[in-house]
């Protein structure tokens, strides 16, 4: 422990927890303000601030939803800004609008999800919406109150956007029959023709991501030769210009605002960095931001000066917004750390570890013993953080539960199991039809290499994880039970053919695209569903899970806690599993009492059983 943090107070975790956060940051359509929610009230609201000044004022007072799932977007004309609105993190989003006087009111109400995509010159709003059985495109226009139905694809339609013209919509969608396929399309409005981009492979994902100020290119990304590459495709040539030499993961964020220009993000060792291609063949140069993971701002994405703007964070630093401008940084949004001293935080080390075929496999660590408080001498407890997704990736970025779990006294690892986006397509692609087999084996070789740690106590592991992290926790638990003390399974996935039967039709192709046919390969779904090996168990558990949940509906916990009682194992804080619904939550929560309920909950738990 170093003695710059000897002396320093441990923070409580309802201080962590209460911490305020921004989410969404949107420039809007003058360059001059940026609308984002912000939940320095306690609870999560809309926010305008002018660039200039740094004024700040809130717009709602109670109308957007309590948790940030969904992102926001500004009018036209810059006069409101729209919103997603559910029931209680059910997920089932009309679109609304808040005027910049405070004034709400609904704009898309459909029967299901609806998910706006993007917002044209004259006010059109394309939108996502599964009521028509499949997540298709439609377009709102607001001088009539109508929608149309654009696309009518068997297969989930994503990434729209407008071009500079109106004219046409780019989108993303599979007409194939690989069901890992992705294929980048251009809609002509007028006609209704649709043209699919001559982009990667069969087998490849191909996504149009922004259009060119002159409407005859698309910034486009695919990954068939393994790292996603960025490229420039010519819609009047029908062909693509790489920008990279596909030596690392880079993706397409937007082009500049005179065009000459495209920012990308770099991907390496968790951690991620824009760069910027001169179109006109002057190469590119890395802008000179901290290291983590910096993202482009949504919204216009540059300042009415040209600056772009980004967020930015580090394992040890919460999330910045800011304007950069050729090495220099403005900061428009400073992290709040409360009474937290900023140092109190614990940094990231990066890590690779073999699994049990020899596949390396990355990792963030972090050492309990660097908290403050901390001792160099102490043997701390281990837990095991498993990313959701499963294409997700745990990043340099600053990470709540990581480091609440820290201030706690646990060490912490991160595993980038296969599946994990950032390192190509063939890593990322390993996972399909073998949901709790190799990968489980990679998380269940992170609990090992961790237990062998000189700092860790090898007879004190937890397992933790939400979404598909929970799936992993289940996993572990009935698949790899001599590894684990103890596990938290938050919002997970136990029973795959229910979850099947259960889920929306854009999350019924992606389970058929991960496992297939679900009547072809029903011995393979049954055998890699927890449920199924729940006779394995030996550690107690503690089961998690939102009541409004639609990703992971809680008949997933319901179930599990039903064959745990059946096998004669006894709930409660003494017994031998622990089970807890969460009211008015759905896949996971931003509000901040959720997040206080949720440290309470897993920190008591696991101070129970490690």
């Amino acid at each position: 422990m170093s003695s710059d943090t000897a002396g320093k107070r441990r923070f409580t975790p309802e201080e962590l927890a209460r911490l305020p956060e921004f989410h969404h940051p949107r420039v809007g359509p003058d360059g001059e303000r940026v609308a984002f929610y912000y939940d320095g009230t306690g609870r999560n609201e809309l926010y305008v601030q002018d660039v200039e000044t740094g004024e700040r004022r809130q717009l709602s007072d109670g109308e957007v939803p309590r948790a940030a799932r969904w992102p926001i977007a500004w009018g036209a004309d810059g006069d409101r800004v729209f919103f997603h609105l559910d029931d209680a993190g059910d997920e089932q989003n009309d679109i609304w609008a808040l005027t910049l006087d405070g004034d709400a009111e609904p704009v898309v109400e459909t029967p299901g999800q609806a998910t706006l995509q993007d917002v044209a010159d004259d006010g059109r709003l394309l939108y996502g919406s599964d009521e028509g059985e499949q997540l298709n495109l439609y377009l709102f226009d607001p001088d009539t109150g109508a929608s149309e139905q654009l696309t009518e694809n068997d297969e989930p339609v994503r990434a729209g956007s407008f071009s500079p013209d109106g004219d046409r919509i780019a989108y993303a969608t599979n007409e194939t029959e690989a069901m890992e396929n992705e294929d980048a399309y251009v809609l002509d409005l007028e006609t209704g023709d649709s043209r699919r981009l001559d982009l990667g492979e069969t087998g490849s994902q191909s996504y149009p991501v922004d259009w060119h100020p002159d409407g005859e290119r698309l910034l486009v990304r695919d990954d068939a030769e393994d790292f996603t590459q960025a490229g420039v495709y010519d819609l009047d040539a029908d062909s693509v210009r790489w920008l990279g030499d596909g030596s690392a993961e880079e993706s397409s964020e937007a082009f500049g605002p005179d065009g000459e220009t495209a920012y990308v993000l770099r991907s390496e060792s968790a951690g991620r960095e824009p760069i910027v291609y001169d179109l006109d063949g002057g190469g590119l140069r890395d802008l000179d931001l901290a290291e983590g993971v910096a993202s482009l701002a949504g919204g216009e994405h540059f300042l009415a000066d040209g600056r772009p703007v980004f967020t930015q964070t580090t394992p040890e630093s919460r999330a910045s917004l800011l304007a950069y401008d050729g090495g220099a940084t403005e900061t428009l949004i400073e992290p709040d750390y409360g009474d937290i001293d900023p140092d109190a935080f614990v940094d990231a080390e990066y890590v690779t570890y073999e699994s049990a075929d020899g596949m390396e496999i990355g990792a963030l660590l972090y050492d309990a013993r660097d908290r403050p408080a901390g001792s160099e001498d102490e043997v701390t407890p281990g837990v095991v953080k498993v990313h959701g997704g499963p294409h997700g990736q745990s990043m340099q970025s600053f990470d709540l539960y990581a480091q609440f779990l820290v201030s706690q006294g646990y060490s912490v690892l991160l595993p980038n199991y296969r599946g994990s986006v950032g390192r190509g397509r063939e890593f990322q692609q390993a996972i399909l039809g073998d949901w709790g087999g190799a990968e489980q084996e990679d998380v269940a070789a992170g609990g090992r290499w961790l237990g062998d740690r000189e700092f860790v106590d090898a007879d004190r592991l937890a397992v933790f994880g939400g979404s598909y992290g929970g799936y992993s926790a289940y996993c572990q638990l009935t698949m790899h039970p001599e590894i684990w003390t103890t596990g938290v399974a938050w919002i997970g996935i136990t029973d795959l053919e229910l979850l099947y039967e259960e889920s929306m039709p854009h999350f019924k192709a992606t389970l058929e695209q991960q496992l297939g046919d679900p009547e072809e390969n029903a011995d393979l779904w049954r055998d890699r569903s927890p449920i199924t090996h729940v006779g394995n168990m030996q550690a107690p558990v503690f089961v998690v899970h939102g009541v409004n949940d639609p990703r992971c509906p809680i008949s997933q916990a319901r179930t599990f806690r039903d064959a745990l009682r059946n096998r004669g194992w006894e709930e409660g804080p003494d017994g031998d599993f622990e089970y807890e619904e969460l009211e008015a939550e759905g896949h996971g929560s931003s509000d901040v009492e959720q997040k206080v309920r949720a440290f309470g909950l897993i920190g008591e738990f696991l101070e129970r059983r490690l």
